[in-house]
């Protein structure tokens, strides 16, 4: 290996692209493409960058299967950077295998993090766990502990356990401290600002406030009966009951919760169940039907009772109600809180991500562009979707360390 690839490996593994750049900008070698396609990843130029890696990886020899598998992995990245979720993840997993076959550690676990990183933007938590347990970060570089501490963190805040979460924040901070990558700080810090900005809406006896993770994680704790309009489920201390495919019902337990602990109207409910503007005999026979179901649904954690005017909550076992509702709530919300990331996504992403159709998910963001919420570059299927005015960047890439070629 000659001595300016050497240096410009160092350079990106120290998070400094243009120093790497001025070592290698006119070359065309194999290595000196992948290298110059991880600094334009570092620098925000995802097109160009993904192009240049594939170029190394075929100008890489047969004989080189390791240097061809880090340009699978840098690319993998960008992918995920991209938010191009549907990039094929076994081509991943097949690099992973051919860099631990060969002894590269360090790299086959970025693949496995990458991997963990998909599952986890796709709501796959279970399985993202299982993967991140298969790896040890103690012998990794500083670059490399920040990422898996950060992953650890991403799945600790998933799964509202918010004191393991800012423990491994800490533990990401000193290593990206450590590690001296600027880039890798800022996502440190960006993921602390998960913690510390409002994450859900308390809505109880007619009152409203926000909510942070650490407070959303103490009220599904506490003995309170729990509408939760962010997942759909109704809860209490012991029994939880999701309604995600009832929406009808859910609408009504939301409506009951947030009148709590008066009655609501049927007129009302009628109006927030079936959006119809006036509640005739055949509407309010439906809703006589429909609040037979919930409190069938609902028989072991609270009653659904008649009242002169409608209907009211009764909890069995827990003596507060309250509705914990997503902080800004309107139409296309759950697109605006992916978005809310600063990355740029495409909208089979997102669809995938969200668990509905593209086409869905495609009228949504034409409406939020409309409105001027959001907006796009790029045509056909290299379109991306972004909330102005933030621009997408890689973070580490670990494709330098060990060196591009043995």
């Amino acid at each position: 290996m000659d001595s300016l690839i050497t240096a410009a490996a160092r350079a990106l593994a120290a998070g400094d692209p243009l120093g790497a750049l001025k070592r290698i900008a006119l070359r065309e070698d194999a290595p000196a493409l992948a290298l110059r396609g991880i600094a334009m990843a570092q620098l925000g130029d995802l097109v160009r960058a993904k192009a240049l890696l594939r170029s190394a990886a075929r100008a890489f020899g047969p004989k080189e299967a390791v240097a061809r598998a880090r340009c699978v992995v840098a690319e993998a990245e960008i992918a995920l950077v991209s938010r191009d979720l549907g990039w094929p993840a076994k081509a991943l997993d097949a690099a992973r295998v051919t860099l631990e076959q060969h002894g590269d550690r360090v790299n086959a676990a970025h693949a496995r993090y990458l991997e963990v990183r998909r599952l986890l933007l796709i709501g796959r938590l279970d399985e993202a766990e299982r993967t991140l347990a298969e790896l040890d970060p103690a012998p990794f570089p500083p670059a490399s502990k920040a990422a898996h501490e950060l992953v650890v963190a991403g799945i600790a805040m998933r799964r509202l356990r918010t004191k393991a979460g800012r423990a491994a924040l800490a533990r990401a901070e000193r290593a990206a401290r450590h590690a001296g990558i600027p880039a890798l700080a800022a996502e440190v810090e960006s993921a602390y600002l998960v913690l510390n900005t409002p994450a859900a809406r308390l809505i109880a006896r007619g009152e409203e406030r926000l909510l942070l993770l650490e407070d959303v994680e103490a009220l599904l704790a506490s003995k309170a009966f729990v509408v939760d309009a962010c997942r759909h489920v109704v809860r209490d201390a012991r029994t939880v009951v999701s309604l995600a495919r009832r929406p009808v019902l859910f609408a009504l337990a939301r409506a009951l919760g947030e009148a709590w602990p008066g009655d609501v109207p049927r007129d009302t409910l009628v109006a927030r169940a079936f959006r119809a503007k006036r509640a005739d005999e055949s509407y309010r026979a439906r809703l006589r039907v429909e609040v037979g179901r919930l409190r069938a649904l609902l028989r072991t954690l609270a009653d659904v009772s008649a009242t002169k005017r409608g209907f009211a909550l009764a909890p069995r076992r827990a003596c507060e109600v309250v509705v914990l509702a997503w902080p800004v709530e309107e139409e296309d919300a759950a697109v605006l809180a992916f978005l809310a990331d600063g990355e740029s996504w495409s909208s089979s992403a997102l669809a995938l991500a969200l668990g509905a159709s593209q086409r869905t998910v495609q009228r949504a963001l034409d409406s939020l562009a409309a409105a001027r919420k959001v907006q796009s570059f790029g045509r056909g299927r290299a379109r991306r979707w972004m909330t102005p005015p933030v621009l997408g960047f890689t973070t580490t890439l670990l494709l330098p360390a060990p060196l591009p070629i043995d």
